[in-house]
């Protein structure tokens, strides 16, 4: 489990991160969003042992990660946001090294490799680093995140730049690590896959968490659902209404905030001759809770 009281990180006197606390359980997701600027890389370095905090505690299972980053390291894969790889060393023995860095035995090695490369779903065909495509040099970078098998991983952008077929493949892969046991934090620009993938959210403005929890718990933070209320009008049949709405292609929208509102507009469409299509429920996004904190 990851415990953090109070992180705070200065760079100079511009305060970075102040007062960032949280807990996250073993095999879970946390998503880290926010605007440019709000912390999240930050955050994440020292999550990974990279940089100190000017104050605070951070443990991970029991490994006080500030006095100890070495210990932590042991069980920890980090992915940065660009993926810098040595360009002229081949998939396998990019990955060998860093297998042998973790004090892998060769065969651990061979297998851990090719469980990585079959599940990734990457061929490289004995092609150097440089030649790979940026998707391809992403999933070298997965891997090596994964060969020595660390319980907690961390991921800073994991789908940055990437094609839409691969950002979709790196997601679902990381939905597939937590069945498998691991713990991912990681921070991200696309929230819709954000809201997709995590079980708890933090989000971040100028350093400071202004909202964590479960998206349930968010969108009840942000907003409560709204209903959509899609209609038609029959041709021919007069349509004159007070309800607001608006109209595109002959099909019309309103919209209610409670139950008792959509009640009534359903009833009174229904009067005047319009045909209820469908009722949509309609939640805040991740989105429009950033809009509303604003930067």
């Amino acid at each position: 489990m990851i415990r953090a009281r109070d992180l705070v990180k200065y760079y100079n006197d511009f305060p970075a991160l102040d007062g960032i606390s949280f807990d996250l359980e073993d095999g879970a997701i946390l998503g880290i969003i926010g605007h440019n600027g709000a912390g999240k890389t930050t955050l994440l370095k020292i999550l990974a042992g990279l940089i100190r905090p000017t104050s605070g505690t951070l443990t991970v299972d029991g490994i006080d990660v500030v006095r100890r980053p070495i210990d932590l390291k042991r069980q920890l894969g980090y992915l940065p946001e660009e993926s810098r790889l040595y360009e002229t060393m081949t998939v396998d023995a990019y990955l060998s090294f860093f297998g042998e860095i973790y004090g892998m035995d060769a065969a651990a090695i061979r297998r851990r490799r090719d469980e990585l490369l079959d599940s990734l779903a990457l061929d490289a065909e004995g092609k150097k680093l440089g030649e790979l495509s940026k998707g391809m040099k992403r999933k070298v970078a997965i891997a090596r995140s994964l060969i020595h098998d660390p319980a907690l991983l961390i991921y800073d952008e994991p789908t940055s730049g990437l094609d839409p077929m691969t950002s979709r493949f790196v997601i679902d892969y990381i939905r597939d690590l937590r069945s498998q046991g691991k713990t991912v934090l990681f921070s991200g620009h696309n929230l819709y896959q954000v809201e997709e993938v995590c079980d708890a959210v933090m989000i971040l403005r100028r350093g400071k968490t202004v909202a964590s929890g479960s998206m349930h718990d968010l969108r009840e933070m942000f907003g409560s659902i709204t209903y959509q209320i899609h209609f038609i009008v029959p041709d021919g049949a007069p349509f004159t209404t007070e309800v607001a709405h608006t109209e595109h292609d002959g099909l019309y929208l309103a919209t209610a905030r409670t139950v008792e509102e959509l009640n009534r507009i359903t009833a009174t469409l229904t009067a005047e001759g319009a045909a209820i299509e469908r009722i949509e429920s309609q939640y805040p996004t991740l989105e429009e809770m950033l809009v509303k904190i604003g930067k």
